[in-house]
């Protein structure tokens, strides 16, 4: 089995609905969710807008390699009406992003592993800390708590109630 931490996020739609089928999916086809952080709104990260994010990381185990779990996760955002018109960020119902696998380092043209914008983007550093703060990235050599103290990302990045913001507690 492959440890896999993925980041999701939501800003349009029923950002909560987005996220909880998006865990349905990724729990259903594509492999075992172990470990769920809490979930924070955050700004918008590399565009603007008035749409802030739900944003959290899940652990999973998972059978597929890289390119196919890329694959399975862009095959959820399309059914979750993801649509990659641009290279540009933009708003989206579902972001589903590879942040480690197992503790593999792979650029291809299609996959950077790890997610190359991790040490800049505290809504990923934050969550992931809440599960793994003593994880390594294996290029940086540095932990993710460590990452998250050294962020140099100050956008607003705020715990919400998961009891609240999904009607039970996840």
């Amino acid at each position: 089995m492959n440890k896999v931490f993925i980041g999701i996020g939501s800003n349009i739609g029923n950002r909560a609905l987005n996220i909880e089928m998006a865990l349905a999916n990724i729990n259903g086809s594509v492999g075992q969710i172990i470990v769920k952080s809490p979930t924070y709104e955050t700004e918008p990260w590399g565009f603007e807008s008035k749409n802030r994010f739900l944003n959290l990381v899940v652990l999973i185990d998972t059978e597929l390699n890289p390119d196919d779990l890329l694959d399975a996760l862009q095959s959820i955002e399309r059914s979750l009406g993801r649509k990659r018109e641009s290279i540009v960020y933009q708003n989206r119902p579902i972001d589903l992003d590879i942040l480690f696998f197992n503790e593999s380092v792979i650029n291809s043209p299609n996959l950077t592993i790890p997610h190359p914008h991790i040490g800049e983007r505290m809504f990923v550093l934050k969550p992931l800390a809440d599960i793994a703060p003593e994880l390594v990235h294996p290029v940086l050599k540095k932990s993710i708590r460590i990452m998250a103290e050294n962020c140099p990302d100050k956008g607003l990045v705020k715990k919400v109630d998961d009891s609240q913001l999904f009607g039970r507690s996840n």
